[in-house]
């Protein structure tokens, strides 16, 4: 399958909130949609759903018009939707009987997921009476009960610790290995790097940023350097770096592990290295910079917060 949204907008009383948003995702594959609260993730996300009509635009599922209704979706979305005061049990039955499933069907769709999130020994019980990773777990469960070809997930590892963070990153892996179409929207930079190859950064409404994700990190990092020193603390480096040879290469910034540089136009790295030497740094790591999803989102978007905060 593969699912394509095709310049789609969205107005409430007449006031635009999605201006034109466009990708693509294909089972078996994750996509990151990301972006700042408030940037249209959400609408993005439930006008694909159909609970918000386009205003213009459409979207397709292998070249036809989708059709949301017609396909098995599960959306866990951020705030969280199951009843605290009914049993567990009861409410994946009647969520999974909703969605068309028969009554054995569901019982042992019910009956798998929570056990395969290690919630089972709580089926029995309320939703209120769990624990707020437990909790999650049971949501994910309600998610996935009507085995969706479509598998929607807003911010999923929210209130799990390390444990049950791992119980899902590998019920994650395991969806998009059966051919699952997954869509993943986290503030959690880290998680959309392990599972998805492709990423859409959507800012006040409109796309800023889409494509696969390893080709966007080597753009941005292009002709870009790091560096360490042995026995050198980063700041002494840098302090170095600036002081010394800014007629080769200017410091771009910083991280807990590396100096990041941008070389003069002209000046390879053997150059560098020879630099490095005649200013008596031992060389302990030197190589091509690559920027984590973090950097990319924040230059991307972040600059024009701090304008908008500054101007307010």
């Amino acid at each position: 399958m593969k699912l394509e949204v095709k310049n789609v907008k969205k107005s409430f009383e007449g006031k635009e909130v999605l201006h034109g948003i466009s990708f693509s995702v294909e089972s078996g594959k994750a996509l990151g949609l990301l972006g700042r609260n408030g940037a249209g993730k959400t609408t993005t996300i439930r006008t694909i759903m159909d609970v918000f009509h386009a205003t213009s635009g459409e979207i397709l599922m292998d070249g036809k018009k989708f059709e949301a209704s017609k396909v098995q979706i599960g959306y866990l979305p951020e705030e969280r939707g199951l009843y605290p005061k009914r049993v567990i049990y009861d409410q994946l039955m009647y969520l999974a009987r909703l969605r068309g499933l028969s009554k054995k069907d569901a019982d042992a769709n019910t009956k798998k997921w929570l056990k395969r999130l290690e919630v089972d020994e709580h089926m029995m019980k309320k939703m209120e009476t769990l624990s707020k990773g437990n909790q999650q777990k049971v949501q994910l469960a309600a998610t996935l009960v009507a085995n969706p070809d479509i598998v929607i997930l807003d911010e999923p590892f929210s209130g799990l610790d390390p444990v049950n963070s791992q119980i899902l990153k590998d019920v994650i892996t395991e969806l998009i290995k059966d051919g699952k179409l997954v869509i993943f929207s986290s503030h959690q930079m880290s998680y959309v790097e392990e599972f998805c190859e492709d990423i859409v950064l959507v800012n006040k409404g409109e796309v800023v940023l889409e494509g696969n994700l390893d080709e966007i990190k080597e753009e941005y990092g292009k002709g870009r350097k790091v560096i360490a020193a042995e026995d050198m603390e980063i700041s002494e480096l840098k302090e170095i770096i600036e002081n010394k040879m800014s007629d080769v290469t200017e410091v771009l910034g910083t991280n807990k592990k590396f100096v990041i540089l941008n070389p003069k136009e002209g000046v390879d790295q053997w150059k560098l290295i020879e630099r490095f030497h005649s200013e008596n740094i031992v060389i302990k790591t030197f190589g091509v910079y690559e920027p984590s999803l973090t950097e990319i989102f924040v230059s991307r978007v972040g600059d024009e917060e701090k304008e908008e905060e500054t101007n307010e």
